[in-house]
């Protein structure tokens, strides 16, 4: 069911985490609100507090859409989703156009764009996805996986921003301050100047103001560490691409761990495979991007 018009949405999972007493305390909450325009077309302002450099990290904006899908369409969590970033977003108003592709008993399909304006007021289309959302409560209980938890330091001896000589996401980066995000010291060597050359980056991950994880904010997890490209010896900017991620349960409270690999990086271009584990040893968010590689 949408809300009514020029209401904003905010509640996550409409209410199926648990009722917060007050959502709106939470940045994450208030950062990705989106208010019904008229039907299928939402409200938003993009904050600076989620940019690293001069762009919106990628992540927040899926999750920004994945809020405005989840409003229109009539399950409530995204299963998949699949972004295409065709240009930079910048802090500011945008419009979110959804439309339902298909709606079934389990399953409904939608996409969404998110537009901003140029300096001559027309409309410049910075992301567009495509997802399929249903109602993680339904989903049964039989789990068969070979998959593993990442194997990581103690969150004690994992390294925060401020831990070490640079920051954990290097230059202008509003974004660090809303993360609680502990490297593990396995992969923090880039930081030092001793890059481990393996693509790998691990990390404790939660929002800094103790907002728990849900469906929603798995959106963002996915594309919030450092990328993988800093242990292979390049920094610098390395915009998304394509992004995909799955939804695979709701998390349980806690810290999240975080494992992201690269195992090419050819042609200027490189993947990042990420897996999302809950306090509750859960493989609960799995995801793709294909980005491009920083210049050496």
């Amino acid at each position: 069911m949408s809300t009514s018009i020029e209401t904003p949405v905010a509640t996550s999972e409409r209410g199926r985490e648990g009722e917060r007493d007050d959502e709106r305390a939470y940045e994450f909450d208030r950062d990705t609100a989106v208010t019904l325009r008229e039907p299928g077309v939402y409200d938003a302002d993009l904050s600076a507090g989620w940019t690293i450099i001069h762009a919106v990290n990628g992540g927040y904006l899926l999750a920004l859409l994945g809020r405005a899908l989840g409003d229109h369409l009539p399950h409530p969590d995204p299963f998949t989703i699949s972004a295409h970033y065709l240009t930079p977003s910048v802090p500011g108003p945008a419009v979110i156009r959804t439309e339902t592709v298909r709606t079934g008993r389990t399953l409904s399909t939608g996409q969404a764009s998110l537009f901003q304006y140029a300096e001559d007021g027309t409309e410049v289309e910075r992301i567009r996805v495509l997802a399929s959302y249903g109602d993680l409560d339904t989903l049964p209980d039989d789990v068969r996986t070979t998959a593993t938890a990442p194997a990581m330091a103690a969150i004690e001896n994992c390294f925060a921003a401020s831990d070490g000589p640079t920051p954990a996401i290097p230059g202008s980066s509003a974004i660090a301050d809303r993360l609680d995000l502990r490297l593990d010291p396995a992969c923090v060597g880039w930081a030092i100047g001793a890059p481990s050359g393996k693509g790998e980056m691990r990390a404790w991950f939660g929002l800094a103001d103790g907002r728990e994880p849900d469906a929603l904010s798995l959106l963002l997890t996915v594309d919030a560490l450092p990328p993988t490209s800093f242990e292979l010896g390049l920094k610098g900017w390395t915009p998304t691409v394509e992004l995909t991620t799955h939804i695979r349960c709701r998390p349980a409270p806690g810290p999240l761990r975080v494992s992201i690999t690269t195992r090419n990086l050819a042609g200027g271009f490189l993947e990042e495979d990420a897996e999302v584990w809950d306090s509750a040893d859960r493989l609960v968010a799995q995801s793709r991007q294909l980005a491009r590689a920083p210049r050496a």
